[in-house]
């Protein structure tokens, strides 16, 4: 994305943030490449988990490490404002976990994964999954190097969260729409919103998964490529 100047605009101001934005996407778009070279090197596949804080992405993940941990070499990177409560939670399938803390960041970066990336050994590792922070805006504009994007919904988001944030699905390869034990008592569709998903997004695989009761979770595994 290079330099927007030719944008017009009543403010000088104005003009600076949008070519700034513009720098600082550009920039991590580099990196996201760099990030994405060197996991190749190592022969690992990433995987971005993307969704709302509460749509059940460290659930998801925890499910789809302990159907794998024992075929794949694993490693998680947790991304969170703050706290260690998810990477303790995947921890506990013995697997490698990395916690990133943003403070008041509402998305991950190539830069942030890239630090990341240092604090593991790739050499033992074949598979890491990044779970960005919660959050269905921000995230889809800052690639982090992964070979595919997941992107996690909940059905107690409600039934318009898909048309109210397409950039989020534009890039999804899989989507998980989760917590659909709960799809009656919400009076929210899965179907309804399998169908948003695949008008903003055809080639996307959609998945409707309970990961309390491990519905779902092998498909989503195919879905990825992973199985």
């Amino acid at each position: 994305m290079g330099k927007q100047s030719e944008i017009v605009t009543s403010s000088d101001d104005e003009v600076y943030d949008i070519e700034l934005e513009a720098d600082i996407l550009e920039a991590n778009r580099k990196l996201a490449l760099e990030n994405h070279s060197k996991l190749k090197e190592h022969g690992i596949t990433a995987i971005d988990v993307m969704g709302s804080v509460g749509s059940g992405k460290t659930s998801l993940i925890k499910a789809i490490v302990s159907v794998l941990k024992g075929v794949r070499k694993i490693a998680v990177i947790e991304g969170d404002v703050t706290t260690t409560i998810d990477a303790d939670i995947i921890g506990s399938e013995g697997v490698p976990t990395v916690q990133v803390n943003t403070g008041k960041e509402c998305h991950l970066d190539a830069n942030l994964i890239k630090k990341a990336l240092a604090r593991l050994k790739l050499s033992e590792l074949d598979l890491i999954f990044i779970e960005n922070v919660g959050n269905l805006i921000c995230p889809a504009e800052f690639p982090l190097g992964s070979d595919k994007r997941l992107v996690v919904i909940s059905v107690t988001e409600g039934p318009d969260m898909v048309l109210k944030h397409p950039m989020m699905f534009h890039g999804a390869n899989s989507v998980a729409i989760n917590k659909v034990d709960l799809a009656d008592a919400m009076e929210v569709s899965p179907s309804n919103l399998k169908n948003d998903i695949s008008r903003v997004n055809p080639k996307a695989t959609v998945v409707s998964t309970d990961c309390r009761k491990m519905v779902g979770i092998h498909e989503v595994i195919r879905s990825l490529g992973l199985a």
